[in-house]
Order: structure tokens, then C-alpha cells, then sequence
């Protein structure tokens, strides 16, 4: 008993060019459809499928493309990943420059207010002097 399912009424291939007709069913893989169809299958399409297949790959992965090609795409991708490293750098340096000016006014209120308790202490102060000065005549 074979490990994968195989038809035993399929004959094996004779000596022409491609084998007649015969009805095929799908049952592998996970987008293949479940239908039968008729197809002329050819002793020699195996060059054929790998050329496909090549063809396809080479679609999909990049490595027959041409070097300077290569090297104006890793060029621009360096170019746009430094423009959004000097964008995060620009909120960066805004963000400090803000952090920067909100504590120089904070230093400034503060500021303002020990100025103004100092006015309030130097008022009592001297209405304190002007309550001593009579004080000591007597002696």
C-alpha cells in the first residue's frame, strides 16, 4: 500500500509524447478546488512547469534585479528611515525647548512671589521700627 494516494487505475506513462485524456480529481492542498476536469498531461512538461515556477519566483523575490536597482532602493529606504529619525529628533528638541520656557516661568512666578512676600515682610518691618522708636525714653 503506497504512503500517499494514488490512483491504481492510472496507466504509467508509454513512450509517446503525452498521454491521452484522462480525469483528474484535486483532493490536496488548501485552496484547491474539489472538481474533476479533463487534462492532456505531456511527458516533457516538467521544463515547462520549472520555467513557470522560476518565473513566479523571481516575481516574488527580488534576486534578478539589477544591482544599481538594488542599491537605489536601500539608498531611498536609508533616506526615508534618517527623515523619520530627524522628525523624532525635531519633537524631540520642540518638546525640551517647551520643558525649557515652562520651567523659566515657573522660576519666574516663583520669583514674583518670594518678591512679594519680601515687600509684605519689609512693610511689617518698618511698621515695627516706628513702634519701637518711642520705646526706651524713659531711661
Amino acid at each position: 500500500m503506497p504512503l500517499f494516494h494514488r490512483d491504481s487505475t492510472a496507466s504509467s506513462s508509454s513512450g509517446r509524447g503525452y498521454e491521452e485524456p484522462h480525469e483528474t480529481r484535486s483532493h490536496s492542498g488548501l485552496f484547491s478546488s474539489r472538481s474533476s476536469h479533463s487534462t492532456r498531461t505531456s511527458v516533457s512538461s516538467g521544463s515547462a512547469s520549472s520555467t513557470n515556477h522560476s518565473r513566479r519566483h523571481s516575481l516574488l523575490h527580488r534576486s534578478h534585479e539589477d544591482p544599481s536597482i538594488m542599491a537605489a532602493r536601500e539608498q531611498v529606504l536609508r533616506a526615508e528611515h534618517a527623515e523619520r529619525e530627524a522628525d523624532k529628533a525635531l519633537l524631540a528638541s520642540r518638546k525640551a525647548v517647551k520643558e525649557a520656557r515652562d520651567h523659566v516661568k515657573h522660576l519666574e512666578r516663583e520669583a514674583a512671589e518670594e518678591a512679594r512676600l519680601a515687600r509684605i515682610k519689609q512693610d511689617q518691618a518698618k511698621s515695627i521700627s516706628k513702634r519701637a522708636k518711642p520705646l526706651g525714653r524713659h531711661i
